[in-house]
């Protein structure tokens, strides 16, 4: 079995072999587009939400236009999406919130963005690494079960996740890396696909590992 330390630099460097490039698989123009797409995505498919994004951006693509439209018409849109009574508010109310407080912009502040309505933690990490550049680790529940399966988090909170994978991994690469465990996860290291014992990556860093690794789940 690899040390800590061992499986940390094999997981980096391999991960920058498999994704030297790392899209943000969500589509988007700007901070705001960027931001009700991961919104929607909530327990819903990238592909999903690029499917709808479309039409609900044809509409609407900016704060001050979304604001006037209704929300039940919002909600039709992004049915296909889930929870769209939830989400359809939220766009609404973020939407005026952001023209209300911000000037019609996206804060590039944590805090700010996190107390818009339907915007977690996560979400607004998600923002800050991919719309704005900064150092981020935004952890989903790809990452949360990679990060278990190669060793790096006991996994007991997505929180307790976040804080190991920042301290094993340099700031500068947190961005990416949040991508690549993403894309990797998806590949080769799914739910269903590996338990601990298929993947490359799995299989490098515990080749004596004789049960199913367990996952706690976020």
């Amino acid at each position: 079995m690899l040390s800590k330390p061992e499986r940390v630099a094999f997981i980096q460097r391999r991960l920058n072999e498999l994704y030297p490039e790392t899209p943000i698989p969500l589509d988007h123009r700007d901070p705001y587009t960027l931001l009700v797409a991961v919104l929607l995505s909530a327990q819903c498919t990238d592909e999903r939400v690029n499917q709808v994004t479309p039409a609900l951006f044809a509409r609407a693509n900016n704060p001050r236009d979304m604001a006037q439209v209704p929300v039940e018409e919002i909600r039709q849109i992004i049915r296909p999406c889930g929870l769209s009574p939830q989400k359809s508010a939220a766009i609404k109310r973020l939407s005026e919130m952001l023209m209300e407080e911000h000037a019609g912009e996206v804060p590039a502040d944590m805090e700010a963005l996190e107390r818009l309505p339907g915007v977690g933690h996560k979400t607004a990490s998600v923002v800050m690494s991919q719309a704005f550049g900064v150092p981020a680790f935004p952890v989903d529940t790809h990452i949360h079960r990679l990060a278990q399966r190669w060793g790096l988090t006991s996994g007991k909170s997505v929180v307790q996740t976040e804080r190991d994978l920042k301290r094993l991994f340099p700031r500068e690469a947190w961005n990416r890396l949040h991508l690549q465990i993403i894309y990797y996860g998806r590949q080769f290291c799914s739910a269903r696909g590996c338990d601990g014992r298929v993947c490359e990556i799995c299989r490098t860093c515990y080749p004596e590992r004789k049960h199913p690794k367990k996952i706690r789940k976020a």
